[in-house]
């Protein structure tokens, strides 16, 4: 019996879905991941606590920014950044910031 996985963590599925809309709505994000609206909220303070995501607000809404020349975390991938991994899952425009 096959069990269902991806190969991206959740924390990759939010990063994917802001670059892609940076002023989603956090239960948007919670729809296209598949988890709860608290579960990405967190998700969101992680990734710009560490320095992943910059969060600003136009009016009622925040707007997210994604850092592109950020490393991925694991020894595996530290050197790679998240601008190049976004142009593949996104296309050219990937949603990164070059910051």
């Amino acid at each position: 019996m096959s069990r269902e996985w991806t190969f991206l963590s959740n924390h990759g599925h939010v990063l994917v879905s802001l670059a892609r809309d940076p002023e989603a709505r956090m239960r948007d994000v919670a729809e296209a991941v598949g988890i709860t609206e608290r579960a990405v909220q967190q998700i969101v303070h992680d990734l710009v606590d560490e320095g992943y995501l910059h969060k600003s607000k136009t009016g009622r809404r925040n707007r997210y920014r994604v850092v592109a020349g950020a490393h991925f975390r694991h020894h595996l991938e530290a050197g790679l950044t998240l601008g190049p991994f976004l142009e593949l899952v996104n296309g050219p425009r990937g949603g990164a910031d070059r910051g």
